[in-house]
């Protein structure tokens, strides 16, 4: 077989898109090296987001004529913190706030299983239930009752390990039947402790499940932590986008990106005859989005499995990761991390250089 020429080679790879619409494996500024022995391909990756999802994206490769790929994928997660004065959260790279209008449209739904889909990705994952007055990650996980997180040096908390991910909340820290009867302040200072009193160690990302709505919490996190970007979930219900609408400005306003939208309950599909049916409206979040700017992270039906799960403590992504919802909340969890790196990405202005040999 003819050795490939590097021109064929570029097209193959500007085929592949690592930011959809955007960006591909030319543009990205993400190979490191890339040669042509003969009819085999040596081809080395390093992307700023985890890369487990990656590897079946390159069949155009083997479509111009490669007898094999040799394919070597790092991922280096870009680090958007920035400078911290929290010495705890020095090693987090990425904290991502998980936020929404208005109660009741899947928040905490969307930041567990968001959470749980990139560390199966292969990214290194905390999450914390900034919802001080209503925690519900320790049901949702599935930890027992009564579980209470370790300390060091007697000042500092140790994240509780569930699934895979580091988490606090705090519902490890009181009775599940203890009602947080506090004001505005006292909540965000329980906030700020959680933040700056629980040694995260090294983390790729750390989603925050945020309280409904935007009060003082909301604010405490936005003006006091580097946050990296936030996510707005919502349902397709013209009340709810009301209230979504409301969590983009403050976001805008306060200097976060919002990396795009959630639309949950987006539709029911029957069972029996597949059809679906838009029982809160039909392209609320679409439309958010677009108003915006931003993106359409994606769209998730109304299922009975996913309350099932819920309830039972274990998220969709960790039961059945071949599942069509587990894929959908990954495929969140992509477009996340891909909007996170994006910010950092600058286009190449050349195509990378190409070693070629016959032997």
């Amino acid at each position: 077989m003819c050795a490939m020429s590097a021109d064929l080679v570029h097209s193959a790879l500007a085929a592949v898109e690592v930011l959809p619409g955007a960006s591909n494996l030319l543009t990205a500024e993400c190979i490191k090296d890339l040669r042509i022995d003969g009819d085999v391909i040596h081809l080395s990756l390093s992307l700023g987001m985890p890369v487990a999802g990656l590897r079946a994206s390159l069949p155009a490769l083997k479509a111009i004529g490669a007898s094999a790929v040799e394919l070597t994928i790092a991922a280096d997660i870009v680090n958007n913190l920035g400078e911290t004065t929290n010495p705890n959260l020095a090693r987090v790279k990425n904290i991502i706030a998980v936020a929404s209008g208005k109660g009741g449209v899947g928040k905490s739904t969307t930041a567990v299983n968001l959470a749980a889909a990139l560390s199966t990705e292969g990214a290194k994952v905390g999450l914390l239930d900034a919802d001080i007055y209503g925690p519900s990650l320790q049901l949702m996980l599935g930890v027992a009752d009564g579980v209470r997180p370790g300390q060091h040096e007697g000042k500092f908390l140790l994240p509780v390990v569930a699934h895979g991910l580091k988490t606090m909340s705090m519902a490890y820290l009181v009775n599940d039947k203890t009602p947080m009867v506090w004001r505005g302040p006292m909540a965000s200072g329980a906030l700020q402790q959680m933040l700056s009193q629980t040694m995260w160690e090294e983390l790729d990302y750390l989603v925050v499940d945020m309280p409904p709505g935007t009060g003082d919490i909301q604010l405490t996190l936005s003006q006091q932590v580097p946050v990296s970007g936030a996510v707005i979930v919502t349902t397709p219900q013209d009340i709810a986008l009301l209230d979504a609408v409301k969590g983009v400005e403050m976001f805008q306003k306060v200097g976060v990106d919002v990396l795009g939208v959630v639309e949950n309950m987006s539709y029911h599909q029957c069972t029996n005859c597949g059809n679906k049916d838009h029982l809160f409206g039909d392209g609320g979040g679409e439309k958010l989005a677009a108003d915006y700017h931003v993106g359409m992270l994606g769209a998730l039906p109304l299922q009975r499995t996913i309350r099932e799960l819920t309830d039972a403590g274990v998220p969709a992504v960790v039961d059945d990761s071949a599942s069509d919802i587990a894929q959908q909340y990954v495929s969140i969890a992509r477009n996340t991390a891909l909007g996170l790196w994006q910010k950092s990405i600058k286009p190449a202005q050349v195509n990378p250089t190409i070693e070629i040999s016959d032997d």
